[in-house]
């Protein structure tokens, strides 16, 4: 018996069997060499299907040359796919899981710059992330895109898969660019009318069931809202969806939300709540009898099991939520969904790709790597030792867990009264709560494993003498002497004039103690990355109005990787916080602050100024390491090697875990 019945059970998918209600959504992962995918893809999937996932549609695949948004795309029109899919179904189905493939198009939704070719759209209108002017696709050429998803399917069908998703109606790529009035200004056959905005698509569809042919599953990805004015909205494409329905061809539709115009539709960071396409969903669903997936920041198995009870969805379709943990379904169904790895929403899944790296998760290491840091293969050690972990943040914590898990015996020392570290500070903002899931799912895991805690202990040398090694993770403690990058002679000697007065802390500083900061305060970022984000929005839930000053050209620019600059630009304006970009500090006074613009020269004062927060990155708590010296094995991770971020903590606590 298990506490989700209906997530467990089976459920007819055209002439398959799905074993039970989890699929796993197609997502980009960057494993792909020359076009094709490799053994890290294999190790990939294979996670996933044995650890419980019943169907598997593979990453969006180019269904034609002018798809390639950048090198790490796999090509379905090609025929060197055939061998690839046969190995990937061969080890998919050894664990029982249906594996399907997804040809697709991005249309305007892309750039040249990969491929050298130019963008196809059916109309000349351009992608406003992308900005490039597409070639308004011909009659011939539009052919040649049926004949690429025709391709795709025979390819598909050769290699042994169970089935093929056609995708490219969903997300703003082309077959939704052809369906929506909004992109599609033709006046030929496929555009107009809603039958000749159609006509790509059941061109489409027609084409795939041919190669296919009545023993493999066929399905389509859909939007069930594009979620910007002038787009196709629920009732818009749950009357598509009855049409597509009413071919006979397609199995299944699995449904999304968004374009380009709002990628948070797609995959939003917290705090999106969790099932917030599923509304939608249902408007589509109510008109069609086949399967629907459905998607939507969809993390816990109580609530997918709400959902399908409900009868929003007849699959639960989750991507994000099996990056974080590939064992999800496994652990659900048997009784262990305490111990699933939450999916925290930062997206450091996106921000991965966006760097043109594999795929990652922001605290499961082995995403992505699973030929080499596989957990659920761990090695145990050949001899146990004596192994002390300094620091109990979530470097510490899964150094200390991996260490054992491994056979060792585990010292865990934490100077402060809770385990957690900085991850703990950051979940103090509204947007960031989820992410106290990391430390708590590691706490959790550290406590099964019976390591000695000890809380509330500095560690020192004498503390450390009788081990056999130690993994030094005692994080990094923010800077606030006010310089900029800019200024790189300047950060060995005197701070900025100001920068000592006791209003001026570190964001380490504010979060940590929460200190008395006033009314109005100076954020001053220089990082870009999301530290300032949150220390503003911090502030903001303090009651504080914040001016948010920085030397880049825009606030938090690195969110662009995790896409969601734009909702978090949002939501400070609306809380109240004012932006200076291209300005530097050059004074600080008790209570004002001088800023020049880099590109002028010009000053400004801000006046009535009580606290001043920096945000310039942190100082490595590496004391303790060279202290020690050579007198022990010693492996210093995380901050205290060099202030990042919590995916590297977390890997470099694996890593090290690993070695002893």
């Amino acid at each position: 018996m298990t506490a989700y019945p209906l997530l467990g059970s089976p459920l007819q998918l055209g002439p398959k069997t799905a074993r039970n209600r989890i699929w796993m959504t197609a997502h980009a992962t960057l494993l792909v060499k020359d076009h094709l995918f490799t053994e890290a893809h294999i190790a990939y999937y294979v996670a996933r299907a044995k650890g419980g996932a019943a169907v598997i549609t593979m990453e969006a695949m180019a269904s034609h040359p002018t798809t390639q948004p950048y090198k790490g795309k796999a090509f379905a029109f090609d025929p060197r796919m055939v061998p690839e899919y046969a190995k990937l179904a061969e080890a998919v189905h050894e664990h029982g899981t249906l594996l399907l493939s997804q040809p697709w198009h991005r249309g305007r939704q892309t750039n040249s710059v990969t491929n050298g070719l130019p963008v196809w759209a059916p109309s000349a209108i351009p992608c406003g992330v992308y900005r490039e002017m597409p070639h308004v696709m011909t009659g011939k050429e539009i052919a040649e895109i049926i004949e690429g998803y025709r391709l795709s399917a025979r390819y598909s069908r050769e290699g042994g898969l169970d089935g093929v998703e056609v995708h490219g109606m969903s997300h703003g790529y082309l077959l939704n660019q052809f369906l929506s009035p909004a992109t599609n200004l033709r006046n030929d056959a496929y555009g107009g009318s809603l039958e000749d905005r159609m006509r790509i698509v059941m061109e489409i569809l027609q084409a795939c069931r041919e190669e296919l042919g009545p023993d493999m599953i066929m399905g389509m990805r859909l939007n069930s809202d594009d979620g910007h004015e002038g787009g196709l909205r629920p009732n818009d494409w749950a009357d598509l969806a009855a049409e597509f329905e009413a071919t006979g061809l397609i199995d299944y539709i699995s449904l999304s939300h968004g374009t380009y115009i709002n990628r948070m539709l797609i995959y939003p960071t917290a705090p999106e709540k969790h099932g917030f396409q599923l509304d939608a969903t249902a408007t589509v669903k109510a008109r069609l009898k086949i399967p629907v997936v459905g998607v939507g920041r969809i993390v816990d198995p109580g609530e997918a099991e709400a959902y399908l009870t409900e009868g929003k969805l007849d699959f639960v379709g989750m991507a994000r939520a099996l990056v974080s943990d590939a064992r999800w379904g496994a652990k659900a169904l048997s009784g262990d969904a305490e111990k699933i790895r939450p999916c925290v929403g930062a997206n450091w899944c996106m921000s991965t790709i966006f760097a043109q790296a594999p795929i990652g998760c922001i605290h499961n290491p082995s995403a992505g790597r699973e030929l080499e840091l596989d957990e659920d293969t761990l090695e145990p050690a050949e001899t146990p030792r004596n192994v002390a972990v300094v620091g109990g943040g979530p470097g510490g914590m899964r150094a200390a867990w991996t260490l054992a898990r491994r056979g060792h015996v585990v010292t865990l020392y934490e100077a402060r009264e809770r385990l957690g570290g900085q991850v703990r500070w950051w979940a103090k903002a509204d947007s960031r709560t989820e992410l106290v899931g990391i430390v708590d799912w590691l706490e959790a895991r550290v406590r099964d494993e019976k390591v000695d805690i000890r809380l509330n202990t500095h560690a020192t040398e004498t503390d450390l003498a009788g081990f056999d090694a130690v993994v030094i993770a005692t994080g990094s403690t923010g800077m606030h002497h006010g310089w900029t990058m800019l200024r790189p002679e300047k950060w060995g000697g005197d701070p900025l004039p100001g920068a000592d007065l006791p209003h001026v802390m570190a964001y380490s500083e504010l979060l940590e103690t929460d200190p008395v900061v006033g009314k109005r305060v100076v954020v001053f970022d220089t990082m870009g990355g999301r530290q300032g984000a949150v220390t503003a929005e911090y502030l903001t839930q303090r009651g504080a109005q914040v001016f948010f000053v920085t030397q880049l050209g825009q606030p938090s620019p690195d969110l662009a990787a995790s896409r969601d600059w734009g909702k978090v630009h949002g939501m400070l304006r609306r809380a109240g916080v004012t932006f200076h970009v291209d300005r530097e500090l050059t004074e600080i006074t008790a209570d004002s602050v001088t800023m020049r613009d880099l590109y002028t020269g010009e000053t400004e004062t801000l006046g009535k100024i009580d606290s001043v927060v920096m945000v310039q990155g942190g100082s490595a708590n590496d004391a303790l390491f060279h202290a020690l010296g050579d007198s022990v094995e010693t492996h210093l991770i995380g901050d205290a090697m060099s202030a990042r971020r919590v995916n590297d903590a977390i890997k470099e606590g694996e890593l090290a875990a690993r070695k002893i």
